[in-house]
């Protein structure tokens, strides 16, 4: 799995998200590596077994000749308290690590293959994530 070796700081303050304000991702929006890249409709926190397993399904579809980039990495940690605890007690331990996801960001590529499996592989892969995405090809 995906994680940082170092960390500036152990804990991360949770970012407050705005109903009314449409954010869209300004960076890693076009398709930079491969041929067919995944990108998010949604904004999602991705964490990194998530990550992990849409890559695992990925590679196991293209095959050997297909070439697979992760366009995202999680580093911001996230904290759970244990089950059963009462409120206050101050802020609970870090569990992982986690990428805050905008739509229109590019989550993966892949080249080396035909359209359909390309196709095939990167529709696995989001159903494996918890958010919206749609296939886009290189224009």
């Amino acid at each position: 799995m995906l994680f940082p070796k170092k960390v500036k700081h152990r804990k991360w303050q949770t970012a407050r998200r705005n109903p009314k304000r449409a954010l869209v991702a300004t960076r890693g929006a076009t398709i930079a590596f491969g041929s067919f890249g995944l990108k998010a409709l949604t904004p999602a926190r991705l964490r990194s077994n998530q990550i992990e397993s849409a890559r695992k399904v990925i590679s196991r579809t293209v095959g050997k000749t297909g070439k697979v980039w992760i366009r995202v990495f999680p580093d911001k940690p996230f904290t759970k308290k244990p089950p059963e605890v009462k409120l206050g007690k101050g802020k609970g331990d870090p569990v992982g690590y986690e990428v805050e996801i905008w739509p229109g960001r590019v989550l993966f590529e892949v080249d080396g293959v035909s359209a359909d499996v390309a196709e095939k592989a990167l529709r696995k892969a989001n159903m494996k994530l918890p958010l919206k995405a749609r296939v886009v090809a290189r224009e």
